[in-house]
């Protein structure tokens, strides 16, 4: 017999504002590297894209 169980949570401002900032930031990374991707299909070259490389540009 299968069971589910669903929870809902319920984050206080502190928490909310948290999980903006964060899924802010991983949309802006994501966006990011597939404009990096399309460029470097454009261009032709190789370019290593990865998220740790955009740490010194975007701390």
């Amino acid at each position: 017999m299968n069971r589910a169980m669903r929870f809902r949570i319920e984050p206080n401002k502190e928490q909310r504002e948290l999980f903006a900032k964060t899924f802010g930031c991983c949309r802006f990374l994501y966006n990011r590297m597939l404009s990096d991707h399309t460029l470097r299909e454009l261009i032709g070259e190789q370019i290593e894209i990865r998220p740790a490389a955009y740490k010194k540009e975007y701390p």
